[in-house]
């Protein structure tokens, strides 16, 4: 026979989801009234010349191509350089440490340090150790006079995001692995693989979907990022492309904040300033998406 409810469990369920729901709502809500500012302000500033050209009278004026094109090469380099050292410190940590391992136990205390650090202090970190330490031994072991790789560039900030983004990897990499079956490894191990033939046949393939969503958000949120670059190599107006690693760049987090601090006519700026957020924010939320898109289409796969 089954039990009725008792009357105060259902009111305090009913409270549960009440409250759940309005945070859901208040949330929502914010997020619409963030989106349609942005909106209003932003949207009669798109253009295609706003988007190809570079920035002119000031920056009241003209596109951010630039600002888009250096966000997206120090994004690239970021990817490049975070990639292979999280995949493998997860691959570390999930299939090769023991549970008792201190170094494992070390690693993992590290990572969640890494990622409760302020990211304004990833930029004094690359400040201090990319720029100043690593960029001013090259220059004295080459000789030169002045500084050529001890000095702020796109190469320094994309390592410095690196630094900043590396413990998402590795979680989010770690966790994919984890939801492979233990069953697939002990088959590869009974037909004769060894252990990195598993992990690069079996495991990793398994958690692809995984992997790959981590590294998107890692991308995201590397993308909107201003803090990390200020000292590194962010330019606040420099219409040329950045050509060489050791060249600065422009970046649509960084001319945001320029724009809204540092621009001579206020007034002027503003719809440009709106503009770039518009942009910045799509772009945004389209690497979401498509971290969303590729999980689910990966996963849809894999269950066939």
């Amino acid at each position: 026979m089954l039990c009725k409810a008792h009357p105060r469990a259902k009111s305090s369920n009913l409270a549960f989801h009440g409250l759940t729901a309005l945070a859901v709502l208040i949330i929502l809500a914010f997020l619409g009234i963030l989106l349609g500012h942005v909106l209003a302000h932003g949207s009669g500033r798109i253009s295609v010349e706003f988007l190809t050209a570079s920035p002119t009278g000031g920056m009241t004026a003209g596109g951010i191509f630039p600002a888009i094109y250096g966000t997206a090469l120090l994004t690239i380099l970021m990817t490049i350089a975070v990639t292979p050292v999280g995949v493998a410190t997860a691959i570390y940590l999930s299939e090769y440490a023991s549970k008792s391992s201190r170094l494992a136990q070390f690693v993992r205390a590290a990572v969640n340090n890494l990622a409760g650090v302020p990211s304004v202090v990833f930029g004094l970190f690359g400040l201090g150790f990319f720029i100043l330490f690593l960029g001013g031994a090259m220059d004295r072991a080459i000789g030169a006079e002045t500084p050529i790789w001890g000095r702020p560039s796109i190469l320094w900030a994309a390592l410095t995001l690196s630094v900043l983004t590396l413990p998402v990897v590795i979680v989010t990499a770690e966790e994919a692995m984890k939801t492979v079956p233990r069953e697939l490894r002990e088959a590869s191990h009974g037909l004769g693989a060894t252990r990195f033939q598993t992990v690069l046949h079996v495991v990793l393939p398994g958690a692809r979907a995984g992997i790959l969503t981590g590294l998107i958000l890692a991308i995201s949120r590397g993308a909107g990022e201003v803090a990390p670059i200020l000292f590194t190599g962010a330019a606040n107006f420099l219409p040329r492309l950045p050509t060489d690693p050791r060249d600065m760049f422009m970046h649509l987090g960084y001319h945001v904040y320029a724009l809204a601090t540092q621009s001579p006519n206020v007034d002027a700026a503003r719809p440009v300033l709106f503009g770039t957020v518009l942009v910045l924010l799509t772009l945004t939320f389209a690497l979401n998406f498509v971290a969303i898109l590729i999980r689910s289409r990966l996963r849809a796969g894999g269950n066939r």
